[in-house]
Parts: structure tokens; sequence; C-alpha cells
């Protein structure tokens, strides 16, 4: 379901003003994902629901504003009804559309992906270490084919949040030499204040230094056009 909307946001798509849909239900479990109200039913408070209508109302009164909507989750492409949601976005407004990713529904993404102007997929880990990174829910293995389908566009990015234990500098230069070249990867810092798994609230996080050499690396080894660090 669609669990809330938010205003504007200056970060959530690159370089543009956005508004922000949040669709709860996911099919991992990340022990370190940082909205586990989003991934757990039994934490939704069931009067936060809303429609399309309610939705569409929300983006023309914003009108003039704001440029973009992101959908995020959660995983959105498990949404039932997020073919209809994103169709009736883009031909009753002008805005541009963003969609957040685990890749896992690359079917779903093929159904979407002619409206869509820009997509964020989570990269979770090196391939090896894909099981351990999802609460042993995804291979590497099944995220290839959405890796091309998100490839295949003009504008994307992929991104992989730095958590200790889960994901380090090898297992990132492991992994984009597996995919190859990308056009914009983002190294993203790990917030644990709270998170799915008790085991990683609270815990140390990389420093931020960690993550600008490695992201000097990346530049090094021309393994992504643009290397971007979100903290």
């Amino acid at each position: 379901m669609i669990r809330s909307l938010t205003g504007t946001s200056l970060i959530e798509y690159p370089g543009k003003i956005s508004s922000i849909i949040f669709i709860s239900g996911c099919n991992l479990q990340c022990p370190f994902c940082h909205n586990p109200e989003l991934v757990r039913p039994d934490m939704l408070d069931e009067e936060f629901r809303l429609t399309h209508e309610e939705i569409i109302e929300e983006l023309l009164v914003r009108d003039g504003f704001i440029e973009a909507v992101t959908i995020t989750g959660g995983e959105p492409l498990l949404y039932s009804g997020i073919v209809d949601l994103i169709q009736r976005i883009k031909s009753e407004t002008c805005l541009s559309i963003k969609v957040d990713t685990n890749g896992t529904k690359p079917r779903r993404l093929k159904e979407v992906l002619h409206y869509l102007d820009y997509v964020a997929m989570d990269l979770k880990s090196s391939p090896s270490k894909y099981l351990k990174a999802t609460g042993e829910k995804a291979v590497f293995s099944d995220i290839r084919e959405s890796i091309g389908i998100v490839m295949s566009l003009p504008t994307y990015e992929f991104r992989t949040t730095m958590v200790p234990g889960i994901v380090d500098r090898d297992d990132v230069i492991e992994l984009l030499q597996e995919i190859g070249r990308m056009k914009r990867y983002v190294l993203q810092s790990f917030h644990s204040h709270k998170t799915l798994s008790a085991e990683f609230t609270d815990m140390s996080t990389y420093p931020k230094g960690y993550l600008e050499d490695t992201a000097s690396i990346i530049r090094d080894m021309n393994l992504a056009e643009e290397v971007a660090i979100r903290l």
C-alpha cells in the first residue's frame, strides 16, 4: 500500500526538487535497513493509506514548485498498483518520475520502464555476500537482469550502503568489476540509529574518509563515469 507522501525534497532526485511517495512492504530482510516500518507489515499503522486520487491531488497542488516525484519503499515494485500509479502520474502531471528498487523484480521494472526518467537501484554487497546482506532473501544472480535493464536508461544510479560486516571496500571493487563501467555510482553512509535488526542498531559506521578513499579508487579504476558520496 501507499504509506505516505512527503511534500518536497532537494536530495531524492538528483538536480530536481521532488515529492516522495513511500510504499510499504519489502521482499528482502536487510538487517541494516533504516526503514523497518516500511518493511514489516506488523509495524504499520493502518490509518496511513493513500489512494491514487489523493496522490495526484497532492502532486497537482505542488505544480510549479516541484519538478519530479520519487517512488520509494520498501520495494515499490511489489505494489500491485504500481503500474497504474506511474501511468497516472505521467499522464496527469508534468513531473519526472524516479523509482528506487532493490532489483528483484525485473519483469515489473520492464512494465514501467517506458514511463520512468530515472532509476536508483540498490546493490547490497559483493556477489558472494548477497545472501548475508539481504537476510538470506536474494542472491546476486537474481539481480543481473535488473542491472541490464537499468543500464539501458540514459539516467540512472546504482548505490551501495557501506555497512561494516556487510560490505567493505574490497566488496565494492569486486561488485563493480562484475557489473562493468556504469554512469553513476553512489556510496552511502550507514545510519545505525534505527535498523531492522537490533544487532546493527547504534553500530559504529565507516568514517567519511573511508568512503572518500573508496570513491577515489573507483575513479582511478574507471569503474564509473561519476562517483558520489551520500552521507
